[in-house]
């Protein structure tokens, strides 16, 4: 058998995975709205730290945070589960998608086994994360800066920022291109718009933890 036979699993199709596939969809464009928001409103301590304490007590004042943080939680985990029907878990079917993959060189295949890797990361590195914000309330630009300047938090960080703009950058590619809004004749100018959304989210990132490195706690 070689690469040109082998095949994966094909699952039957219907109403109901069609449902789950809007389902995994409106999941994960919530969660691309959310994480752009808490990159931006977490941003604000550039400008200054009052303005990111101000926002956080609103939040949590308006128990938006003690109550929003958990369904966050859960919409990650329930939309990692209505992706992860669609990944290769069988040695089998990770042994064809890898060698169909370079066979076709076909680059969004490979887009979507990139996407596959920083969700399982995600997961795990997301949930620490948020474990760790939520269960230390009120969130404060200082307690926020003593976590990054710990040395171990850091590292952390630099490693979920490009993943997870990495994620939700080809997410909202693919889900262009799945429903239409994608197609052959704007693809190339919808990849540049994405390069640069990723970039500049990933920048401000980036800025955002040299601002909470050099602040005084």
């Amino acid at each position: 058998m070689d690469a040109s036979t082998l095949t994966l699993h094909v699952r039957k199709t219907g109403a109901g995975v069609g449902r789950l596939d809007v389902m995994q969809m409106l999941s994960g464009v919530l969660l691309i709205l959310f994480l752009w928001a808490h990159l931006l409103l977490v941003s604000s301590v550039i400008i200054s730290p009052k303005l990111m304490n101000a926002i956080a007590w609103f939040f949590e004042t308006t128990y938006m945070a003690q109550v929003g943080g958990p369904i966050i939680g859960l919409l990650i985990f329930t939309h990692f589960l209505l992706a992860a029907r669609k990944m290769p878990w069988r040695a089998q079917e990770s042994n064809a998608f890898i060698k169909h993959s370079v066979m076709m060189h076909h680059k969004d295949t490979w887009l979507w086994l990139a996407q596959v890797v920083t969700a399982l990361l995600i997961l795990v590195m997301a949930s620490i994360h948020m474990w760790v914000v939520l269960t230390d309330l009120p969130i404060t630009a200082v307690k926020s800066a003593a976590r990054v300047q710990s040395g171990t938090w850091l590292p952390f960080y630099l490693v979920l920022l490009p993943l997870a703009e990495i994620h939700v950058g080809i997410g909202f590619y693919r889900i262009g291109v799945k429903y239409g809004y994608i197609t052959k004749a704007n693809r190339k100018w919808y990849q540049r718009l994405e390069n640069y959304m990723m970039g500049g989210f990933i920048t401000i990132g980036l800025i955002t933890l040299i601002r909470f490195l050099f602040l005084t706690v």
